[in-house]
C-alpha cells in the first residue's frame, strides 16, 4: 500500500532586517568575545588541569583506552580467527612486496613485524592491517635501485671487470637496505612532526580519483618491474623521467632470451592462484574463513623446488639464504637523508592518504571515530622505530584490511595476532622458504594486483559524473606513468589544486527570480516559474568572492545587469563638462542681459500687465525705436546662432526686493514659446532660475543632473542585490571591489545591497573598514527577500507602479 507524501507548511511574520537590526535582535557578541587574544589562548594551551592531562595522554596513547575495556569472551576468539587468516596473508604478501621494494624477502617479513607491533599502541583504527602493500614498495624500490644500482656493485679483479661481470649481490642489498631503512625513518619522522602540529587534514589534498588513479598508475610501475622476474631476464635499470617507457622497450628487445623454465613457474603459479582465487570469492559466503591460497601457493610451490632441484637443475632464480632469528637494531645513515627527501615526503603523505582512507571507512561502518591526526603519528612511529630494524615503509593493505575485517575482528588485538604469527615465522620456518622460486613471488604481485587493474573503469565512471575529477584522473595517471612515482604526485597534486583554483575563479554567476508564493529565489535561466522582480537585480556566485576571481565577479555582474558602468559614467562626466563649459558662457550672457535689463526696465515698467516678456522681440522693437540698434543687434545675432533655440523668459511674478525681475533659462526651448511650461513640470537638471545679480546660477541645478535625464541611456534597474550566501570568506582585494561596485553604481543612481552574508564574513567586512557613512551595515540584510522587500518599500512604488507586486513589511510568508 504506497503513502503519500504530506507537504509542510508554515507562516512567519516578522519585519524586514538588515544586518544592523539583527544585530540588536541577536544580541551579537563582540569580537573579542569570540576571538580571545592570543595571549588568552597561549595561557589556556599552557593551563593543565587532570581531565585536560587525561585527555591527552589517552589521545596520545590510544591502547589505554580501549585496553581496560577489552572483553575476552566478547572479542577474544574472533580476533584470535582474524589475526591468524591475516598473519597467514603476511607470510606470502611480506616476501612478494620485498621483490618490489629490490629487497631480500626476509626484509618484507621484518616489515610485517615491527610496524604492525608499533601501531598495536598508538593506532586508532580497530580494522585497518599495518604492513607491507604493493604501491610504497613500489615507491622504495624506485629510491634503492637509483641510489643503489647494480652497476654500482660489479666484483672487479685488480682494475679490470671480470669476464662474467658478475654482481656483487650481499654488498647491494646490504646497502639498498640502508637506504630503504634511512627513507622510512626520515618519511616516519615527517609523519610524526604533522600530526603533532596537526596536520592531519594533509590527506584530504589527495581525492579519491587522484589517489586511484595514482596506486593503478603505480600497479603498472610494479607490474613492469616484475617482468625480469616472471621472464628470467635482466634488464638495464633507468631511473628518472620515462624510465617506465625505457624499462618496457629493454624487457621487450629481451624477450627472445626468455628463460623458458622461470617463464613456466611463472605462468602455471598465474593460473593456479586466479583460478584458487576465483574458487575463493565464489565459496567466501559458506566458508567462515578464506581459504589461503597464496600461502598454499608458496608452500607447494617451495617442496617442488627443493625436491625437484629446480635452482640446480634449471638454474631457477630462488629466494636464496634467509637468515633465522631477529636482527638487532641499528641506527640509520643520514647522510642519505639529503638524497631520499622528496621521495619521503612523498611515502608519508601517499601512505597516510591510503591508511586514513581505509580507516575511516571501516569506523563509518562500524561507528566509531578514528583521529586523522593520531593516526599519522601512529603511521610515523610505525615507520620510524621500523626503520631502526631495517623495515620499509608500511601503510594499510586494501586486502589484509578487508579479510581483517571480514573474518570477525573487533579490535587492534587481531593485529597483534597476526605479528605474533610472522614472529613465529621468522623465528623458526624463515629457513625453510629458501628454496622458493621468486616467479612465484612475482606471480602472486601480478595476481594481488589485480584489483588496481579493474581501476580503470573509473575513466567510463567519471566520464559520466564529472568531467573534472576525470581530467584530475588522467593526468595523475600519465604524470606518475611518465615522471616516475614521487614527481608524478607532485604534479598530480599541483594539478588538482588548479582545477579547484579555476572552478573558484570561474564560477557560475547567475541572476535570481522569485519563485511565485514563497521567499525563494532561484536561477532564472535554469527555472521556467519564477518572477524577475521589477527594477531589482539579485546576482549571485557559485563561489566565494576573493583576490583570483574579484575582478571577473565585477565584470560578470556588468554583463547580468546590462549596465556598462564604465561607459555610462564617462559619457555622464563628458556631459557635465559640457554643462559646466555651457554655465560660463550662460553666466558671461548673463552679465551681458543684467546691462540690457537696466536699459529695458523703463520699458519692461510700461509693459507690466504682459504675461510673457521675451527678449528676441524687445530687441527688434529697441532696434525700431533706435536705442544703441547697432550694438544690440549684432549682440542679439551672436548669441541666438550660440544658444541653438534656447530663450530666456519672464513670469509675470512681481519684482524681487531689490528691484529685479527673475528669468528663467530652459535648455533645448522652443524659440516661438510654444514648448515653455511651469517650472515643476520639468525635470530636474532642465530648468534654471537665473536671478539678474547671481553670477553661479546654474551650479546648484547642475549638481542634481542625472544619466538619465541626459537622455543617452534608459534603465529599469533602481537597485541591485548582491546574494552573498555562497562566500566563506571575503579578503581584502574583493572588499575594495565591493567599494568599487557601491561607489560606481551609485554614480548612475542604482541602489546595491548585499544579503546572505555568514557572520564571518560580515566580521571580514567590517575589519576591512568595509563600511563607512556612505556605505552602513543597513545596506547588509539578513535574507534575499529582506532586501527584497526593503528594495520595493524604499524605491519600487514610486520607480515602477506599472508593475503588480504584493509588498508586506512584516514579511508573510505562505508555502
Amino acid at each position: 500500500m504506497g503513502t503519500t507524501r504530506r507537504s509542510g507548511k508554515y507562516r512567519v511574520e516578522r519585519d524586514v532586517l538588515d544586518e544592523q537590526r539583527l544585530e540588536e535582535v541577536a544580541q551579537r557578541k563582540n569580537y573579542s568575545d569570540t576571538h580571545p587574544s592570543l595571549a588568552e589562548r597561549l595561557k589556556d594551551s599552557l593551563r593543565c588541569t587532570v581531565p585536560k592531562l587525561k585527555r591527552s595522554v589517552v589521545g596520545s596513547l590510544p591502547i589505554l583506552y580501549w585496553l581496560p575495556r577489552y572483553s575476552i569472551w566478547d572479542y577474544g576468539m574472533p580476533d584470535l580467527i582474524s589475526g591468524i587468516s591475516v598473519g597467514i596473508m603476511h607470510l606470502p604478501q611480506g616476501m612478494a612486496y620485498a621483490l618490489l621494494a629490490s629487497l631480500p624477502p626476509v626484509f618484507g617479513l621484518y616489515t610485517s613485524l615491527y610496524p604492525a607491533l608499533v601501531y598495536f599502541f598508538f593506532g586508532t583504527s580497530r580494522h585497518i592491517s599495518i604492513g607491507t602493500f604493493a604501491v610504497l614498495s613500489i615507491m622504495v624500490g624506485s629510491v634503492t635501485e637509483r641510489l643503489a644500482p647494480d652497476m654500482a656493485f660489479l666484483k672487479t679483479n685488480g682494475t679490470n671487470l671480470t669476464d662474467a661481470a658478475e654482481v656483487d649481490i650481499a654488498a647491494r642489498d646490504s646497502y639498498r637496505v640502508q637506504v630503504a631503512a634511512a627513507t622510512t625513518v626520515l618519511a616516519g619522522l615527517i609523519q610524526v612532526v604533522l600530526g603533532l602540529v596537526k596536520f592531519g587534514f594533509v590527506g584530504t589534498y589527495l581525492s579519491e580519483p587522484l589517489v586511484r588513479a595514482y596506486t593503478t598508475a603505480a600497479a603498472a610501475h610494479a607490474v613492469v618491474a616484475q617482468l625480469k622476474y616472471i621472464f628470467g631476464v635482466s634488464p638495464t635499470r633507468f631511473s628518472g623521467p620515462l624510465s617506465l617507457v625505457y624499462t618496457l622497450v629493454d624487457v621487450c628487445s629481451l624477450l627472445p632470451k626468455t628463460h623458458l623454465p622461470t617463464l613456466v613457474v611463472s605462468a602455471v603459479s598465474m593460473v593456479f592462484l586466479i583460478a584458487a582465487k576465483e574458487l575463493n570469492s565464489y565459496l567466501s559466503p559458506k566458508l567462515p574463513v578464506p581459504v589461503p591460497v597464496e600461502l598454499i601457493t608458496i608452500v607447494a610451490a617451495t617442496l617442488i623446488s627443493s625436491y625437484a632441484h629446480l635452482n640446480s637443475n634449471y638454474t631457477i632464480s630462488v629466494v636464496g639464504e634467509i637468515p633465522s632469528g631477529l636482527s638487532s637494531p641499528s641506527s640509520p645513515d643520514v647522510s642519505l637523508f639529503g638524497e631520499v627527501i622528496g621521495d619521503a615526503f612523498a611515502l608519508a603523505i601517499v601512505g597516510y592518504a591510503i591508511s586514513i582512507s581505509l580507516g575511516k571507512t571501516f569506523a563509518l561502518k562500524h561507528g566509531y571515530k578514528v583521529d586523522s591526526n593520531q593516526e599519522l603519528v601512529a603511521l610515523g612511529l610505525s615507520n620510524a622505530v621500523g626503520g631502526f630494524f631495517q623495515c620499509y615503509a608500511v601503510c594499510s593493505s586494501m586486502s589484509r584490511s578487508l579479510i581483517q575485517e571480514s573474518t570477525g575482528g573487533k579490535t587492534q588485538m587481531a593485529g597483534m595476532a597476526s605479528a605474533v604469527i610472522v614472529l613465529v615465522t621468522i623465528l623458526k620456518l624463515g629457513p625453510l622458504f629458501q628454496e622458493l622460486p621468486k616467479a612465484v613471488l612475482a606471480a602472486i604481485v601480478f595476481v594481488n594486483l589485480k584489483g588496481m587493474f579493474k581501476q580503470y573503469s573509473d575513466i567510463i565512471t567519471l566520464w559520466r559524473r564529472n568531467k573534472v575529477d576525470l581530467a584530475v584522473w588522467l593526468v595523475t595517471w600519465v604524470s606518475t606513468l611518465l615522471f616516475n612515482l614521487d614527481l608524478g604526485l607532485a604534479a598530480s597534486i599541483l594539478f588538482a589544486l588548479l582545477t579547484v583554483i579555476f572552478r573558484t575563479q570561474l564560477p557560475t554567476y547567475s541572476v535570481l527570480g522569485h519563485v511565485p508564493g514563497t521567499e525563494l529565489y532561484v536561477d532564472i535561466e535554469t527555472h521556467r516559474e519564477v518572477r524577475e522582480v521589477p527594477g531589482i537585480t539579485i546576482f549571485r556566485s557559485s563561489a566565494t568572492v576573493y583576490f583570483a576571481n574579484a575582478d571577473l565577479y565585477l565584470e560578470a555582474l556588468k554583463e547580468k545587469s546590462g549596465l556598462d558602468i564604465s561607459k555610462m559614467i564617462i559619457y555622464k562626466r563628458r556631459q557635465e563638462a559640457k554643462q559646466k563649459r555651457r554655465q560660463r558662457r550662460a553666466e558671461r550672457r548673463a552679465k551681458r542681459q543684467a546691462k540690457r535689463e537696466r536699459r529695458a526696465q523703463r520699458v519692461a515698467e510700461k509693459m507690466a500687465g504682459e504675461a510673457v516678456f521675451s527678449v528676441e522681440e524687445e530687441v527688434g522693437r529697441w532696434n525700431n525705436i533706435g536705442v544703441d540698434g547697432n550694438v544690440i543687434q549684432e549682440e542679439h545675432q551672436g548669441w541666438s546662432g550660440r544658444e541653438n533655440g534656447t530663450v530666456f523668459v519672464m513670469p509675470t511674478t512681481p519684482r524681487t526686493p531689490d528691484g529685479h525681475y527673475r528669468w528663467e533659462y530652459l535648455k533645448g526651448g522652443d524659440p516661438d514659446g510654444t514648448s515653455i511650461g511651469s517650472v515643476s513640470e520639468l525635470q530636474d537638471g532642465d530648468t534654471t532660475t537665473l536671478g539678474s545679480s547671481s553670477e553661479d546660477t546654474l551650479s546648484h541645478d547642475l549638481e542634481r543632473v542625472s544619466l538619465g535625464s541626459l537622455g543617452k541611456w534608459t534603465w529599469d534597474i533602481h537597485s541591485i542585490i548582491l546574494d552573498l550566501s555562497t562566500a566563506n570568506f571575503i579578503d581584502t582585494v574583493a572588499i575594495k571591489t565591493m567599494k568599487n561596485i557601491f561607489q560606481d553604481f551609485s554614480e548612475i543612481d542604482v541602489d546595491v545591497y548585499m544579503a546572505g552574508c555568514q557572520a564571518t564574513v560580515a566580521e571580514q567586512l567590517e575589519l576591512g573598514q568595509f563600511f563607512s557613512e556612505t556605505i552602513t551595515k543597513r545596506r547588509l540584510f539578513a535574507t534575499v527577500h529582506d532586501a527584497v522587500l526593503y528594495c520595493l518599500n524604499h524605491r519600487g512604488a514610486s520607480s515602477f507602479p506599472r508593475y503588480e507586486y504584493t509588498v508586506e513589511m512584516h514579511c508573510s510568508t505562505r508555502l
